[in-house]
């Protein structure tokens, strides 16, 4: 940490006294944005409907278990050590399945916000083009700014008006 202030500081050295410093928080834009929304919305509707699917198999499998420990002292042990290897390759079935439709939410959601990202970069470009700003920060680095060198709200304003929404 100290070898960063540290740069930070070498840094600012050289770059001229008058030069404008501003920082922006990717997050919120991502989060705040109409697309980002429209994102988000998604990626919940596609969460809920594996959440119904997950819940529904869950179910079936208790219920099968709890069928299957009722009989065990009822079939003979060939039968119930077969039932118990069938139920187990069925939990791992549905453990492998979940851990796939996880993965494939990631994807999406890592895919869908780097084309945000891409509508982003030249937006920000443009922006500090036109106001002569010398270096934009990301928020997170910052630890103490000044409000008014905060340009996440004008950035979510522009993304507004060029992006409402992807094609997911």
């Amino acid at each position: 940490m100290k070898i960063f202030f540290f740069i930070l500081i070498f840094f600012f050295n050289f770059i001229n006294l008058n030069a404008d410093i501003v920082y922006i928080d990717i997050n919120l834009i991502l989060n705040k944005s109409e697309v980002g929304k429209s994102l988000n919305t998604y990626l919940k509707s596609i969460n809920d409907e594996y959440l119904n699917k997950h819940s529904e198999i869950e179910a079936r499998l208790v219920k099968i278990d709890k069928e299957l420990v009722a009989q065990q002292n009822i079939i003979n042990s060939d039968e119930y050590e077969i039932r118990l290897q069938k139920l187990s390759n069925d939990v791992q079935d549905y453990q492998q399945e979940k851990k796939k439709d996880q993965d494939y939410l990631k994807k999406i959601k890592i895919n869908n916000t780097k084309k945000i990202l891409e509508f982003l970069n030249p937006i920000i470009t443009n922006y500090v083009e036109t106001n002569s700003i010398s270096l934009v920060m990301p928020k997170k680095n910052i630890i103490v700014g000044k409000k008014n060198l905060d340009i996440t709200d004008e950035i979510i304003k522009l993304l507004n008006d060029r992006v409402k929404s992807l094609n997911f």
